[in-house]
C-alpha cells in the first residue's frame, strides 16, 4: 500500500507509462520532484519490482528506466487515478486554499 499511498511513485509510472526514460526526462516530466526524491522513488520502485534500471557502458553513462511486466498491472489499475487528479489539481488546490483560510478550531468544535 505504501507504494500506491507514496506522491511521487504513481507520477513516475504514469510517466513511464510512455516507454522508458532516462533519469533527465523523467525529472523535467513530472513537475515539481526533486532530484533526490526522484532517486529514492526510482530505487524504491526498482526494489519493489516495478522497474528496471538498465546501465548503457557508453561515455557518458546512459541509464534508462523502464516498467517491468507488473509495473504495467500497477499502471492500467491506477492510470484512472492519476488522471483524475490531474483533472481536478486547480479544484484542489482552490479547495485547500479556501479550508486553509478559514479560522482554525479547537478539536472536537464543529
Amino acid at each position: 500500500m505504501d507504494l500506491v499511498a507514496n506522491k511521487w511513485s504513481l507520477g513516475v509510472v504514469d510517466t513511464l507509462g510512455a516507454g522508458p526514460k532516462r533519469f533527465t526526462e523523467l525529472k523535467r516530466s513530472i513537475e515539481g520532484i526533486s532530484q533526490r526524491m526522484l532517486t529514492v522513488t526510482l530505487r524504491g520502485l526498482e526494489r519493489d519490482g516495478v522497474l528496471t534500471r538498465t546501465v548503457y557502458a557508453v561515455m557518458p553513462p546512459n541509464v534508462t528506466y523502464e516498467l517491468t511486466p507488473m509495473g504495467r498491472t500497477l499502471l492500467d489499475a491506477t492510470r484512472p487515478v492519476v488522471q483524475w487528479s490531474l483533472a481536478n489539481m486547480a479544484a484542489i488546490d482552490a479547495a485547500r486554499a479556501e479550508f486553509d483560510s478559514r479560522p482554525k478550531q479547537a478539536p472536537g468544535n464543529s
